[in-house]
């Protein structure tokens, strides 16, 4: 069961088809600001990945893929991809990319383990990217340097939509403020990491929250990350403060990916030294791979966030309980 929000006094000011027009002209937006920002170019992706290849991402290492058979392949089996974080990265030798170049896809996914709620579905839609860089820009710097331009792109598309819908005024700061989760952990000690979230951006507007998938000082770590992806020293998430539903919402995950070393020491920290074996990890660790950094936007939360809409429903067809669709019906909140 979801856990449902209702905004007091929500209204929509878009009717379906209007907000269907509004959805295409963000992404269209938004897709070529980034583009420009980071000099990507876009490409095609898979849906779905062979088990074996270690292509797809395992997210916390509890989420089951879904599944199924190839039958003109004997029933080979196949899973629908997580994200598309490793398989850019194979993307990027495999078409002949260079330093300081990149690419960009439409990632759709089916996450079948998702809790959702206003903000959550089962289905996934997001920009997932990836860039080349030299072995000795893997550093905090650059990792920096490439935040502020996404949350640049981020910026300029809600300016743009806000002169488009005039019930829409730009909220995003002028300024992302970085933070590592130990730095956020010593400020709000008491708190939980979600907590922690939600108390820097109600402050800060926007927020980077680096190092995340780490041990903290603490013993627990303020999120879970797959340790074969990003390097846990150089990744985070971009986060803003929703007023709509009075949240942090998480709009980008992204990071400097693992060299050699780093991967190693990741895999026998997350206890499961045996993925080295798998093919794109063999790869990694045979220096056949570019080094990279990249990362995911969260399509459906980006067009919810700039067009104000009180469920991630509302602007991406997926399917909920009956008792939410005709409760957010009730409401005012129109479920696609």
């Amino acid at each position: 069961m979801e856990h449902l929000i209702i905004p007091e006094e929500y209204t929509a000011p878009l009717t379906i088809r209007e907000t269907e027009v509004a959805i295409k002209e963000i992404k269209d937006h938004f897709e070529r600001a980034l583009a420009k920002s980071l000099h990507l170019t876009r490409v095609s992706a898979p849906l779905f990945v062979k088990p074996e290849s270690g292509l797809n991402d395992n997210l916390n290492g509890v989420e089951r893929p879904v599944a199924f058979g190839i039958k003109e392949q004997n029933d080979t089996p196949v899973e629908i991809v997580h994200s598309l974080a490793k398989w850019k990265r194979y993307a990027l030798k495999r078409y002949g990319f260079h330093s300081g170049e990149g690419l960009y896809t439409d990632m759709n996914a089916i996450r079948r383990d998702e809790d959702t709620d206003n903000i959550h579905s089962i289905y996934v839609d997001q920009w997932d990217w990836e860039k080349v860089i030299s072995k000795e820009e893997r550093n905090m710097e650059t990792l920096q340097y490439t935040v502020r331009k996404v949350y640049a792109a981020l910026r300029e598309t809600e300016e743009y939509i806000s002169r488009r819908y005039n019930y829409i005024d730009p909220i995003l700061p002028e300024e992302i403020t970085f933070i590592t989760s130990q730095e956020l952990e010593n400020l709000y000690p008491s708190s939980t990491p979600k907590e922690r979230e939600y108390k820097i951006v109600k402050e800060k507007g926007a927020v980077f929250i680096s190092q995340i998938g780490k041990e903290l000082i603490s013993g627990e770590k303020h999120d879970g990350r797959a340790p074969d992806y990003d390097d846990w020293e150089l990744n985070g998430d971009i986060i803003v403060y929703y007023p709509v539903l009075d949240i942090a919402l998480e709009l980008s995950s992204m990071g400097i990916r693992v060299d050699e070393e780093a991967l190693e020491r990741q895999l026998g920290l997350a206890g499961c030294p045996e993925r080295a074996e798998l093919d794109f990890q063999k790869a990694l660790l045979n220096h056949e791979l570019p080094y990279t950094i990249g990362g995911g936007l969260g399509q459906s939360r980006i067009c919810m966030y700039c067009l104000r809409k009180a469920h991630i429903g509302e602007v991406q067809s997926s399917t909920w309980p009956e008792e939410i669709v005709d409760t957010a019906f009730a409401n005012g909140i129109r479920l696609l």
